[in-house]
Formats: C-alpha cells, structure tokens, sequence
C-alpha cells in the first residue's frame, strides 16, 4: 500500500510499504478521507514528531477484521480516532482522557494518510465509531476536528447569552463560530489577520469580524459590548503574545481557553493580580476523547458542521504535499482533505 510520510516540514515522501497484518481484535480500514490538521502544519510541532506517516482525521470503510470482532464487520463505514481511552483508570474516571496513559501510548498504523491503517484492539473497542448513512466520509472525517471544537467550548463554560470571542478562523475558529453559535452564544466575535476567513466566519454566524491589522482588538471589542469585553475567549493561536492579548479580551468573570499549545521553550507571564481581581479563568482545551467524538458526529449528522461548508480543497494521496502547503499557506483555505478512491 501507499502511504504518506513526512520527514521534515517541507519533506513529504510517497511510499510503500506492507499491509498491517490483522490481529484477533483489531480491523484494517481502507481509508477514504482524512483532514489535513492545523497542527501537522505547525512547524515546531510536526517537527517533534517526524518521520511519521501523516493524519489522524480518518474516515473509511472496514476491510477485514480480526477473529474475535463483533461489534464491526466487512463493509461498515467507520470514522477511527487515533487515540483510545482505558475507560478504567483514574484520569478516566474523572472524564480527562486525554490525559489517560493509555489514551496517549494509543495510535493507528501506520497513520490516517494511507490507503489502508490497522486500527488496534483499543481504538476499535473504546473509539471507533459507525457512519450514519446520511453522512459521507469527508463529513466522518471532520469528527475529530468537530470534537476538540466541542471540547473548547465545554470547556470555556459558554452560556447562553454569552459574549464569545473568537481569535483565529482557521478551520477550528471556523468550527468554533458554527458551534458557539449551536450553543447558544448571544454574540460571537470573530478576529484574524486574513480577509477571507473574516468573511466566511461571518457567513458561518459571527456578529463582529475583527482584523487586528487595521484596528486595535481590545478597543474595537471594548467598543461593541459596551466596554464589558468577551465572556469568552478562545485563542487559537499557539502563540504566547496571542494567548496575553486573549486575557486582555475577557470580561470580568471570564473564560480564557487556549486552544492550541505553543512551542516547549516559550513562555507566558500574566499578571495574576489582573487574573485574582477579575475572577478570569484560564483554561487549556487540547485534543478530545470519545464523549466529544460521539457529540461531533451527532452535530455532523444534524448538518451543523458538514463538509459542504468547510472543506474548500481535496487531493488524491499523491498530491499530499499540496494539501499540506495549502494548509499551511493559510490564506484562502479552510478545510484541505486528502481523498481516496
């Protein structure tokens, strides 16, 4: 089979390389759609990883299954998340399953882009979840991606009402503005450096779109909500000066979610007499578990995040290195998918 595998940012090789074989409890899925993730475009964060084989959004169709399988069959359309909980341990039982051992020792194999991944006992037992037939494998492949959105904004604490900024809208601001507006926000404020993303977030529900490059987001926020600022931020850049102006952002009482982590070394200093006086919580939103999985595909199934109105490129497997670069150009894309045959 062909994969695709990164061995540096601007190093993406097609290769070939051997089925998995199958064991008792596992399955092999032909893929037929996985995203391309903000963070596999994120230099210092790709870079910790490589060489890999690339995505971790999948969506395809089972091939064959173990001997003891029941719960799947040859055939069934699956979305596959690459890390599975235990469902045992303590961090489990608190509902922080990202924070498992075994969640994060899990993986599929060789990885999403690839024309077929071995999905192991845990993934398929605990996190592999059956497509409904209304919905097609690009929208199964945005699961996960609607699931870490579903997470951020459980974790900020959104109340009906809320006045929820949003800076970043890149796909997952995007998700983040469709799903605040699902949850009730009473005003989604949207903000990033790229005219297009400004206007499609407008499209997807925003009230306020706000480039930073051509006003000041702190006066232009404190403007539009009567000097009261954001019930809710969620920053979506991994970026420290970014994650310091979401702070200043947010309202007395206030939320502040950091959405994406920023590289090891960097450091963040706040002012925790602002934090303590202000009552301002600072959150942190990474990944997601099969809770927020089995929400994203109900929200997919109910067309509030679909792929008709987030994937704006495709590309066949051995077009990979596009996708990436498109991803990463970050201008005129949302959502760039790598599709199979």
């Amino acid at each position: 089979m062909k994969v695709a595998r990164i061995y540096d940012f601007h190093d993406i090789r097609i290769e070939e390389m051997p089925l998995p074989e199958v064991g008792p409890r596992e399955a092999l899925v032909q893929a037929k759609a996985c995203g391309v993730c903000s963070g596999d475009v994120t230099p210092w964060y790709i870079k910790r990883k490589a060489p890999i084989v690339l995505g971790h959004e999948p969506a395809g169709v089972i091939a064959a299954v173990g001997a003891e399988v029941d719960k799947f069959k040859v055939g069934d359309r699956v979305f596959v998340h690459h890390h599975a909980p235990c469902f045992n341990c303590r961090q489990c039982e608190k509902g922080n399953y990202v924070q498992c051992a075994v969640w994060k020792a899990t993986k599929i194999i060789p990885g999403g882009i690839a024309e077929y991944f071995l999905v192991p006992e845990t993934n398929l037992a605990n996190d592999t979840l059956k497509l409904p037939d209304s919905i097609s494998f690009e929208d199964g492949a945005l699961t996960e991606p609607t699931a870490c959105s579903v997470k951020s904004i459980k974790r900020s604490n959104l109340k009906p009402g809320d006045t929820i900024l949003i800076i970043g809208l890149g796909i997952m601001g995007q998700m983040n503005v469709l799903l605040a507006k699902h949850y009730g926000a009473g005003k989604i404020i949207g903000a990033d450096l790229v005219d297009y993303r400004c206007e499609r977030a407008r499209e997807f529900g925003a009230d306020v779109v706000i480039n930073p490059t051509r006003e000041d987001l702190v006066e232009r926020l404190s403007a539009e909500t009567e000097g009261k600022l954001a019930d809710v931020v969620i920053v979506g850049p991994g970026s420290a000066p970014v994650m310091d102006l979401g702070i200043r952002c947010a309202a007395k009482g206030g939320t502040v979610v950091f959405f994406m982590g920023t590289p090891p070394e960097e450091t963040l200093t706040v002012k925790p007499f602002h934090l303590y006086f202000n009552e301002i919580s600072l959150v942190s939103s990474y990944s997601c578990g099969p809770d927020d999985t089995r929400e994203a595909l109900d929200l997919i199934e109910k067309g509030v995040i679909t792929a008709e109105k987030l994937v704006t490129h495709r590309y066949p497997l051995h077009e990979t290195t596009a996708a990436f670069e498109k991803m990463a150009e970050a201008r005129e894309v949302l959502k760039a998918l790598v599709v199979f045959p």
